[in-house]
């Protein structure tokens, strides 16, 4: 081989090295990449659920404020019935004297 051959071999050896080089750093990152994007998913699937059980206990908190509502509602009217039927007594008594 000539001087020039030799000193192209050395050259692509040289390149081939790097490629090799960088082609298992890009192997490392990509499994590192890999790894953070599993904990990620597992970390949405949490928040996901999450967000799913606070829906949850914000529905049955809306449900249970109708139902007081209603319930207090119900309480408000049979005191002004209350109060309607002893004024009517007290009128009844008042048209007897």
């Amino acid at each position: 081989m000539t001087d020039d051959q030799v000193k192209m071999v050395a050259n692509f050896e040289a390149r081939v090295r790097q490629l090799m080089f960088l082609c298992d750093s890009l192997k490392q990152e990509n499994a590192d990449l890999k790894s953070l994007l599993a904990g990620q998913k597992a970390l949405n699937e949490s928040l996901t659920e999450e967000n799913e059980q606070l829906k949850n206990k914000y529905d049955n908190l809306k449900m249970a404020k109708i139902i007081s509502v209603r319930q207090n509602d119900f309480n408000l009217a049979k005191k002004r019935l209350s109060n309607l039927v002893r004024e009517v007594d007290r009128c009844i008594v008042l048209l007897n004297e």
